[in-house]
């Protein structure tokens, strides 16, 4: 599989791991104060890195699917084995995870430092914890490929 595969896990112990780290400041963070001292400073920093890492995360996710030759099998859905079935659920989570997280991050840029509407809180907090779950998911997924390969 070559330098993508270990592109690909470095950046999604990066994505893992600084989600797991936002969650839990989320949750521990209970003080508005001090919600309003950390968020402002370390919110957009994640917010970059965020970005930078998912983009790595869908172009070595998309280079090793072609590299493999996998992207006419999974394109033909009359196609069905462990492997394309499974790649295919990941990736449909992967979608609705990007489309979460562009949410997530106009959000937060654009109110960060400012007081949010409701919806704009209900969206972000549904949002950050929508990031939070399917990251497991997705990971389980890789597991399993990782398994069958």
């Amino acid at each position: 599989m070559g330098w993508g595969i270990h592109l690909h896990l470095i950046a999604a112990i990066s994505w893992i791991g600084g989600a797991v780290f936002m969650f839990v400041l989320g949750i521990s963070l209970r003080n508005k104060e001090d919600q309003d001292l950390v968020y402002p400073r370390i919110g957009p920093i994640f917010g970059y890195f965020e970005i930078v890492v998912l983009i790595l995360l869908i172009s070595t996710g998309i280079w090793m699917i072609v590299e493999n030759n996998m992207i006419y099998v999974l394109f033909n859905f009359d196609a069905h084995s462990q492997v394309i079935d499974a790649l295919r659920e990941k990736l449909v989570l992967v979608a609705i995870m990007t489309v979460i997280t562009i949410i997530h991050l106009r959000i937060a840029f654009r109110t960060n430092g400012k007081e949010r509407t409701r919806l704009e809180t209900l969206l972000s907090r549904g949002s950050s914890l929508g990031i939070f779950v399917l990251n497991f998911i997705v990971l389980h997924y890789a597991i399993v490929l990782r398994d069958i390969l």
